[in-house]
């Protein structure tokens, strides 16, 4: 099948093509970076000025979250909740996946009968207070290491404070 002339040719093919790509990479080195060795040797051909500015950092605004809790909207709030929905119900006593969010602020921790807690979140605090409702909605697992809960979490502490001021419309 294979002589002796055809493998010769196909090796000669095979290093034929690594000589031209080891040879356009020598040219493009002489190219762009001025021939030459290695180093700083040669100064930059083309030098482009720039005002000497550093990098604007992006100031993250503190708000206060009493002040937060103080304007949210239920209403907006209620909204937001679809995101939780699909896990958590309002009604009393009807859990899903999570346990149902029927009177949530001000209860204790882990209390909803027939719900099985990771027992992560009672090793954090006791009550759902707002402050821990915006902890752990912030970042779950960063609050509540350990927790089973699968929400990435609210970014927006707007959203949180809206979605807390609903929560405590329902039951309580």
């Amino acid at each position: 099948m294979f002589d002796t002339m055809t493998f010769t040719k196909i090796l000669g093919a095979v290093c034929g093509s690594l000589l031209i790509f080891l040879l356009g990479g020598w040219a493009g080195e002489i190219i762009y970076h001025g021939g030459g060795g290695h180093g700083d040797e040669h100064e930059q051909a083309y030098v482009i000025e720039v005002e000497d500015s550093a990098p604007a950092e992006e100031e993250v605004e503190e708000v206060d979250f009493a002040s937060l809790m103080a304007e949210a909207d239920p209403g907006r709030g209620e909204r937001v909740f679809s995101k939780c929905r699909a896990c958590h119900k309002l009604e009393d006593g009807a859990n899903g996946t999570g346990p149902h969010l029927y009177g949530l602020v001000g209860r204790d921790i882990g209390e909803v009968d027939g719900f099985n807690y990771s027992g992560a979140l009672s090793e954090v605090a006791e009550v759902w207070t707002p402050e821990n409702l915006n902890g752990f909605l912030e970042a779950p697992r960063d609050w509540a290491p350990g927790t089973s809960m699968g929400f990435a979490g609210l970014n927006s502490a707007e959203e949180r404070a809206n979605l807390i001021a609903y929560l405590d419309t329902i039951g309580g």
